[in-house]
């Protein structure tokens, strides 16, 4: 992660609005895991190619959170990073090369 990546999260973080804004989408957050049951089902019936890059020292999102979405999805490509949840701070050229690989395969781009 950049050195002075935290300085920009905090430009954000400090701004009037900020908390307001987090707080909504804490409380939020509930009606998502409500809505579960019907993501899962729209997984299963289109099967939309899905990749997922994960930190496997994730402590907000689990990674079984991403091992479940192979359930939904068999052929699903999940990816346990070496990472925690800021995968795509300290990950960046790895994910990048994931999602170019997967990309080039499923739209034919080579």
């Amino acid at each position: 992660m950049a050195p002075d990546q935290w300085l920009l999260d905090q430009h954000f973080l400090e701004r009037a609005d900020a908390i307001e804004i987090q707080l909504d989408l804490i409380l939020d957050y509930r009606s998502n895991v409500a809505r579960y049951p019907e993501f899962q089902a729209y997984l299963r019936r289109h099967r939309p190619p899905l990749l997922a890059a994960w930190g496997r020292h994730d402590a907000f999102f689990l990674p079984a959170g991403a091992e479940a979405h192979a359930r939904d999805v068999p052929d699903a490509e999940i990816h346990l990073l070496d990472a925690g949840h800021f995968a795509l701070h300290t990950r960046c050229a790895e994910i990048a090369a994931l999602i170019d690989d997967f990309l080039d395969r499923r739209l034919d781009r080579k």
